[in-house]
């Protein structure tokens, strides 16, 4: 039986101090801070999506996967630690999900 993919899209809305910077700006935080923590922690993969022209709830969605839980946990306390959480995004909610946990359950082939 293979480790599951734990999956966590956490959906977000920009703060107007998000996009009151230029963009050259916001590129220089992305790779001042958000890629220096995936290097930190290569067992977490992101994945981002802008969601702004279909959603008013969230602007944006970010989707963590990783097989190790706690991997997640660390990347998740290093990020509160950033100006991302609260001061440039509202993380307004969580859903954590196990990649086709069903077929695991029920004994099936996964699709």
């Amino acid at each position: 039986m293979t480790t599951p993919n734990h999956t966590f899209f956490m959906h977000l809305r920009t703060t107007t101090t998000w996009l009151a910077l230029a963009p050259a700006d916001r590129h220089a935080f992305v790779d001042s801070t958000i890629r220096p923590l995936l290097v930190r922690n290569p067992k977490v993969r992101l994945r981002y999506f802008d969601a702004e022209a279909f959603s008013a709830d969230v602007s944006d969605v970010a989707m963590w996967e990783t097989e190790d839980v706690l991997a997640y946990q660390s990347v998740v306390d290093q990020l509160r630690e950033t100006l991302f959480w609260g001061h440039y995004f509202e993380v307004v909610s969580i859903v954590a999900s196990i990649e086709q946990a069903f077929a695991a359950h029920y004994h099936v082939e996964r699709i």
